[in-house]
């Protein structure tokens, strides 16, 4: 549900012109981001907290956001975007 509501704002945020795997990248990077300033201010995980039992879900979220951060540092600039 998040990922759908993020995903509806991405054009917005200027990512209009990407493919989809970039769109996904940052809608990934905005919840990681969410999720830490949430561990941040209230020092509350929301990812353990949906994902509770399942630490190998848990990592794998972890790791995607991560490779999503790294993907978005070059930009959206793959040669199936169209910017």
């Amino acid at each position: 549900m998040t990922t759908v509501f993020i995903l509806n704002f991405i054009p917005m945020m200027g990512f209009k012109g990407c493919c989809g795997v970039h769109k996904v990248a940052a809608a990934l990077v905005i919840i990681g981001a969410l999720n830490w300033g949430l561990v941040g201010v209230f020092g509350w995980n929301l990812v353990s907290e949906l994902l509770g039992n399942w630490e190998w879900a848990e990592r794998a979220v972890y790791i995607l956001v991560g490779v999503s951060g790294l993907s978005m540092i070059g930009g959206c600039y793959c040669k199936y975007c169209k910017k």
